[in-house]
């Protein structure tokens, strides 16, 4: 039950959506002014370059989307379900998405527009690292989804029903962690350029590591 709702739950939560909010928010300030964590706004345009005949554009935007399945493929490869449970090799992934962003930061440092596909990797796989837990639907490379059914539970609060407060502070956890991490792209970006990447990065790799020893010391084995 969202109910039992753990902490660490939480707090995952929040430093996996400041992570996406923080590269979404390098990408859309200084490389085509491209958004990366999500894909909606691009199928947009994918749609409109069709008609305007913006041949160069649309592959661009094809390898965006691209970028960002291939990264959800990799975590389905690994993982055997998007359902949170201790012993999953989110450590593994986490190591595969800053690496990635790594690699995206020299070919963009020299202006080389495909440094995007890997970031636009690295938050397909976060993003497919825990889509579900206890009945509640958990993106954290995104907001729109959460901004819904935070919609509908007041809607249903204004009919009489109950609260769900953890599920409530689960999902104003990941929206405030995405918020802050566009202001952290905003601090980072203007100072460190494509080497703001190294930050989400080692974001990653801390978290990895937190998580590796978590498993070590609860004597959980990986599978």
């Amino acid at each position: 039950m969202i109910s039992k709702l753990p902490k660490w739950v939480e707090y995952g939560a929040f430093i996996l959506a400041l992570t996406a909010g923080c590269i979404n928010g390098i990408g859309l300030l200084g490389f085509e002014h491209q958004a990366i964590s999500h894909l909606s706004g691009t199928a947009t345009l994918i749609g409109t370059d069709f008609i305007n005949d913006h041949p160069v554009k649309l592959i661009h935007l094809l390898f965006i989307v691209a970028g960002f399945f291939g990264g959800a493929m990799l975590s389905g490869l690994v993982l055997k379900d998007g359902t949170l449970a201790l012993g999953r090799r989110y450590d593994l992934l986490l190591i595969i998405e800053a690496a990635l962003l790594l690699g995206a930061v020299y070919p963009l440092s020299q202006n080389a527009i495909y440094g995007l596909y890997l970031a636009s990797a690295a938050c397909g796989l976060q993003n497919a690292l825990v889509t579900s837990y206890s009945g509640a639907i958990v993106r954290t490379t995104h907001i729109t989804g959460i901004i819904t059914d935070l919609g509908l539970m007041f809607g249903a609060l204004l009919r009489g029903q109950p609260l769900n407060k953890r599920k409530l502070v689960l999902f104003l956890v990941i929206v405030s962690g995405f918020v802050m991490g566009g202001v952290l792209s905003g601090i980072l970006f203007p100072v460190m350029g494509a080497n703001s990447f190294m930050v989400p990065a080692g974001v990653c790799v801390t978290l990895a590591v937190v998580y590796r020893v978590h498993m070590w010391q609860a004597r959980i084995r990986m599978r």
